[in-house]
């Protein structure tokens, strides 16, 4: 859908500064070309639509032909091992990606696949197999320990008639989305690649800046009142807490929210994590926490740049340091800069929730990340991000 906004816009945009132009050059023939932006905006609407149900009609018009077996490529799987089976199973599960496996080449012949696949023969018969079986694409998908016959059977099958792939055996090592990489030619493996970079970043950037900066003077009211009510019912003590976080790339920064407890909370304890009922909280800490209107300021955090809208949750440096000793990937939800909320926070991840569950939620956000998905959360926010029943 996003292609297709984008394409329209171009058209258009380009449409009326041909149109311009015309004018500008050409004022004898003005008349014939009147338009309104009425004319603009429904040509920019069925651009949208037409360009739209043309690609989802000629998409769905191939994926039935591909399910139906017409026009497929033959695939073969060099190698039967655990790689090679989870290449074929996913290769099988996307039929209408119009793609087919006719089978395996391995050394070790009594090897069966989970999907009931048979290994046709051993490595060094690859291009007989695949010349005796019509296939169009070898996929080679051999374990690191057999790097000398994955080399050897490149060089067999480099100058044959068929499109090779190779699947490095580095998956279990991935731990967000791998990407391919080009330096001057050097193919490059990426194991933890993240959509959030370059022009995306700028992008999310400047949403934040000018979406923060909006909100910011919108709860300007409402901020005062809760200052008042904090200065007045909320004992002694600042209006507003400051706690150090961490956030993109584990750098760290002071945040800012309303003071939901009594002065110096933390000053016999240490850090410890707020729980229900908690004595230390105000009565109107008890309110603002319920509505998780404490962390209103940190808007403030967003037009500064330390945080984003939407993103994992900033959490404090004691407690990263604890989970992650006890969860393997629970840095790499810093890879991207923390948010008011997120994905998890909306699907009910949040306070004395599982961490684990948290961490899985962060790492779909972070993987599948866009400004679509950006902007949903936010709308979801409203819905399902205030009065939470684990806030507290």
């Amino acid at each position: 859908m996003l292609f297709s906004v984008l394409i329209g816009a171009a058209l258009t945009l380009g449409l009326t500064l041909y149109v311009r132009v015309y004018y500008r050059y050409q004022p004898e023939v003005a008349p014939l070309w009147e338009y309104s932006q009425g004319v603009i905006a429904i040509f920019v609407v069925l651009d949208v639509l037409a360009l739209n149900a043309g690609r989802a009609a000629l998409r769905g018009y191939l994926q039935r032909m591909w399910a139906a077996g017409y026009n497929v490529k033959r695939v073969l799987v060099a190698g039967a091992g655990e790689l090679g089976q989870t290449v074929a199973e996913t290769i099988l599960a996307h039929r209408e990606l119009g793609y087919q496996v006719v089978g395996f080449v391995d050394d070790d012949p009594a090897r069966r696949s989970r999907a009931g696949l048979s290994v046709l023969g051993r490595l060094d018969e690859t291009m007989s197999v695949a010349n005796s079986h019509g296939v169009d694409q070898l996929y080679i998908a051999l374990p690191l320990d057999e790097h000398a016959k994955l080399l050897k059977l490149i060089k067999s099958v480099r100058n044959e008639c068929v499109d090779i792939k190779v699947i490095p055996d580095l998956v279990q090592y991935a731990t967000i989305k791998a990407a391919l990489e080009d330096l001057d030619g050097i193919p490059i493996i990426s194991l933890n690649e993240v959509p959030l970079r370059g022009w995306n970043s700028m992008l999310k950037r400047v949403m934040d800046a000018v979406l923060g900066s909006a909100l910011l003077a919108f709860f300007a009211p409402l901020f005062a009142l809760i200052a008042f009510l904090i200065r007045s019912k909320g004992g002694r003590g600042p209006v507003f807490l400051r706690q150090e976080r961490m956030t993109l790339d584990g750098k760290t920064f002071q945040i800012f929210k309303f003071r939901t407890m009594v002065d110096e909370a933390e000053r016999d304890t240490g850090p410890v994590w707020a729980k229900p009922e908690d004595p230390r909280r105000t009565p109107v800490g008890i309110w603002l926490r319920r509505f998780n209107l404490d962390e209103l300021p940190q808007l403030i955090n967003v037009v500064l740049g330390d945080m984003s809208l939407v993103g994992p949750r900033p959490e404090r440096p004691p407690f990263v340091q604890q989970f992650k000793e006890r969860i393997p990937q629970y840095m790499l939800r810093h890879r991207v800069k923390s948010g008011i909320t997120g994905w998890a926070q909306i699907n009910g991840w949040r306070g004395n929730t599982s961490i684990e569950k948290r961490i899985e939620y962060d790492l779909y956000y972070i993987e599948n990340w866009s400004l679509l998905l950006d902007v949903k959360i936010l709308i979801l926010t409203l819905f399902r991000g205030f009065g939470q029943k684990h806030a507290y």
